[in-house]
């Protein structure tokens, strides 16, 4: 029997107030259950489907389908050919409060973008004229590529530079800036994956300040009227509630926006709309995600390609 850290019993008595909750949250963590595998339509879906497909949640897109226990699209020839992207459910949830978003979206920035689960989320479903999808981190650059190269994605641009220069160099010019923020990967655990010293405070800590940098230069450069989507796969509450609420004080020309079919998912741990998937229920792994709108009026500032200095580009 596997005995839970103190550490994560800590965490566990923050989240819930319910004992019951505590138990289940810590219990899928410590003896996780797989998930039903779950993809992305990128392109047109075959008439005869390779897959047997689950019963889709009420406010899950047209273009996810979750597949039954055990199966492996990753090995089906589709894939290679770029039909479909491979994705957590949990994925699906975060990158669902884009649904929202009814105004046109010309340019889309994924600030943390690696592997590029959400940039070919928001680009299939917001159809940009521009996506831009950065990854600082350079060995994470090739994967990222290949995705978005294998799955057809056009008018796409990959840059790897730090998001200061982003809030300096297209300051107001992204109708959508998304921000899947590094974080302690606390989730990994209900996967069945490995995190060491995922719920120690110094790491919680250090990634709360990584995250309140990135999320500060991600906001400058969201238009007028334009959209900033803050996503983590952490359950700690200063990666999550406590960035958002430091964001809005930094910035309070945002403003938390509604999302209307995670209602019931709203995170009780704040008084903004921000919304919480957990293990235990039994959907995916676990995410945060909230929505926020600049508020602020004035003109939208256009982008010069030749400032990002892009590392691969496809306008096919």
């Amino acid at each position: 029997m596997k005995i839970p850290s103190n550490l994560l019993l800590k965490v566990s008595k923050r989240l819930f107030e319910n004992l019951e909750n505590q138990e289940k949250f810590v219990e899928a963590l410590i003896n996780p259950k797989p998930f039903l595998p779950c993809i992305l339509w990128c392109q047109e879906k075959p008439e005869i489907l390779p897959f047997v497909v689950e019963t889709s949640i009420n406010w899950q897109p047209s273009f996810i389908d979750r597949l039954s226990l055990g199966t492996k699209p990753g090995q089906n020839s589709l894939h290679e050919q770029g039909y479909f992207y491979c994705l957590d459910f949990s994925s699906v949830f975060a990158a669902s409060i884009l649904l929202e978003i009814t105004q046109p979206i010309q340019v889309i920035f994924d600030m943390c973008a690696a592997p590029g689960g959400k940039s070919i989320f928001a680009w299939k479903l917001l159809q940009p004229k521009l996506l831009i999808s950065n990854e600082v981190i350079g060995k994470r650059l090739g994967m990222l590529i290949s995705n978005l190269k294998r799955c057809h994605i056009n008018s796409s641009i990959v840059v790897n530079r730090d998001s200061s220069i982003f809030a300096e160099s297209i300051p107001l010019s992204s109708d959508l800036v998304i921000v899947d923020a590094p974080c302690t990967g606390q989730s990994l655990l209900a996967k069945g994956e490995k995190a060491p010293g995922c719920f120690h405070p110094s790491a919680i800590n250090k990634s709360a300040n990584r995250q309140k940098r990135i999320i500060a230069n991600s906001a400058q450069i969201v238009a007028p009227q334009g959209y900033l989507a803050y996503m983590t796969c952490t359950y700690s509450p200063e990666e999550n509630e406590e960035v958002c609420e430091w964001l809005l004080r930094k910035f309070p020309q945002f403003q938390a926006v509604e999302v209307s079919h995670l209602k019931e998912y709203q995170s009780h741990l704040a008084t903004i709309p921000c919304y919480r998937m957990f293990p235990q229920v039994g959907l995916g792994a676990g995410a945060f995600t909230v929505l926020f709108k600049n508020t602020s009026e004035g003109e939208k500032q256009k982008i010069n390609t030749n400032n990002i200095s892009e590392v691969w580009m496809n306008t096919n």
